[in-house]
């Protein structure tokens, strides 16, 4: 028989549910841990492009409560496939000028049949990457959709703990 855990949608976190506004107040685990939401220190490794990505969506994100320490590795792994992307996008170009009529998409191999370029799938692997990780932060037209963000009154200090 198989086993059928972690199957269906993945559950909402408690600030997603609470900035959409959920209906059914029951479903909210009020004991969810809640991390404070402070954008971490871009980590060195990352490229230049993805730590230009990085300075440019984690003050946003920090500014809203979506990132917060505790989400380094996975919202550096959205800035490292970004920087992928980038990457891969510049290599398509470079190869275009040896080869107009194929746009870089196409190379000979040694045996002089043509194939995709491996630019084309590191490009297209990165894309896919950008796409999951920025399904799971809100970073796409689609998942913002569904968030409402709901600015806190003056005297409130967290919108999290209602």
């Amino acid at each position: 028989m198989a086993n059928n855990r972690g199957q269906g949608r993945k559950p909402k976190p408690k600030y997603l549910k609470l900035l959409e506004g959920e209906p059914n107040k029951h479903r909210i685990n009020q004991d969810e841990p809640q991390p404070y939401p402070k954008a971490p220190t871009a980590p060195t490794w990352l490229s230049r492009e993805a730590k230009a990505e990085w300075k440019r969506v984690a003050p946003q994100m920090e500014a809203i409560g979506i990132l917060t320490e505790i989400d380094m590795a996975m919202f550096a792994s959205y800035c490292s496939a970004y920087g992928k992307l980038v990457w891969a996008e510049k290599m398509i170009k470079k190869a275009r000028k040896g080869n107009e009529a194929a746009g870089g998409l196409i190379v000979k191999t040694p045996t002089g049949a043509l194939q995709t370029s491996p630019y084309v799938w590191i490009y297209n692997k990165a894309l896919e990457q950008i796409r999951s990780f920025g399904s799971e932060f809100g970073l796409s037209p689609s998942s913002r959709t569904r968030i409402k963000v709901v600015k806190p009154d003056e005297d409130e200090d967290d919108i999290f703990t209602k």
